[in-house]
């Protein structure tokens, strides 16, 4: 049984009478969904923004699909930074992230991760925070989620799908993980990015392919992988796809004797870092978690933080199939900016 708000285990199985007896209000949601992004007024900013979104609720690998594409941005020297809501944290009003000071309670944990490899700012309405990086003298921003919100305009549009996973029983939600139906959702993306090993994108590809719409692929490589290899561990993840995680692992040779799974952002409580690390001391085994999980702990009580000084990470990175898939990615959106720009579509 999944943990109270984290996705339903039905979501990612063969569509049943679960899903069914919700299509009435997946189709509902569905339209509300496709009617927002074929009608909202995008607002269009000086910048080249490029988007880095999914079709379903979380747990695709978007930030480190974001992160390798912000240090090709780097490489070509942009003025890039990258823009989030901070999902988990409080902050409303565009806010630069401060990795060292900052907490994930107030500006959520992805951003921490981000605000490692480039400038961040969180808001709860992007183009005030695009303005905000505009203001700033930043003219590459790169959008991690945000796909669906339509408030402003993207010039170019990566959707990442997990290739283990797929978008699930294909349902919208609350039936199933779809944000919109997926038809809807196509017409507004402009590539597909397949992320990991399996065949359960394939019908994603098929669409893409209908649609004229280019696909490539990657996977999240282990760093550090040797030092988890023939270790017996308890894994534990708030993320929100902890299987993906625990795939991982496992492809470094750890053994994982157990597993503890939480909701996507959790905030960690001293019962629950009590009860892991008892059950690690009596079973002689290491403690392993994900890097946005581990910012929640050091960023969080002081008994978080003397926990999290016994915890390791297995930070993972995206590794593109064709190298130059970056390179491409960073092109084509630029293209798009200038001549939106040279069109008067900016401000």
């Amino acid at each position: 049984m999944a943990p109270v708000g984290e996705a339903p285990e039905f979501w990612w199985q063969r569509a049943d009478w679960r899903a069914w007896s919700l299509w009435p209000f997946s189709s509902l949601y569905g339209l509300a969904a496709t009617t927002r992004m074929a009608a909202a007024r995008r607002e269009k900013v000086a910048a080249a923004i490029l988007c880095v979104g999914n079709f379903t609720v979380g747990g695709e690998g978007k930030t480190p699909v974001a992160i390798a594409l912000a240090k090709e941005a780097r490489r070509r020297k942009l003025k890039i930074a990258f823009l989030t809501r901070g999902h988990g944290g409080r902050v409303s009003a565009p806010h630069r992230v401060d990795p060292k000071h900052d907490s994930s309670a107030l500006v959520g944990d992805e951003p921490l991760l981000l605000a490692r490899h480039a400038p961040t700012v969180v808001a709860s309405r992007r183009e005030a925070g695009a303005r905000y990086l505009i203001d700033a003298g930043f003219d590459f921003i790169i959008m991690d989620d945000g796909f669906q919100s339509a408030h402003i305009h993207m010039d170019y549009a990566l959707i990442v799908v997990d290739a283990r996973r797929g978008l699930g029983n294909g349902h919208v939600l609350p039936g199933g993980p779809l944000r919109a139906p997926l038809v809807d959702q196509m017409r507004h993306t402009d590539a597909v990015l397949t992320l990991g090993e399996g065949h359960a994108a394939d019908s994603v590809i098929r669409h893409a392919a209908r649609a004229g719409r280019p696909v490539y692929s990657a996977r999240l490589k282990p760093r550090k992988a040797r030092t988890f290899r023939g270790a017996r561990v308890l894994a534990f993840a708030g993320i929100g796809n902890p299987r993906k995680f625990y795939d991982t692992l496992r492809d470094t040779g750890a053994k994982l004797a157990a597993t503890r799974s939480f909701p996507d952002h959790y905030p960690f409580t001293l019962q629950d870092v009590a009860e892991l690390e008892a059950r690690a001391e009596a079973d002689d085994l290491r403690l392993v978690t994900t890097e946005k999980d581990l910012v929640r702990l050091d960023r969080g009580l002081e008994a978080l933080r003397t926990f999290a000084q016994k915890v390791e990470v297995l930070p993972v990175e995206a590794v593109f199939e064709n190298a130059d898939t970056t390179g491409t990615i960073i092109e084509e959106t630029l293209a798009r900016w200038r001549e939106r720009m040279l069109s008067g579509g900016g401000r």
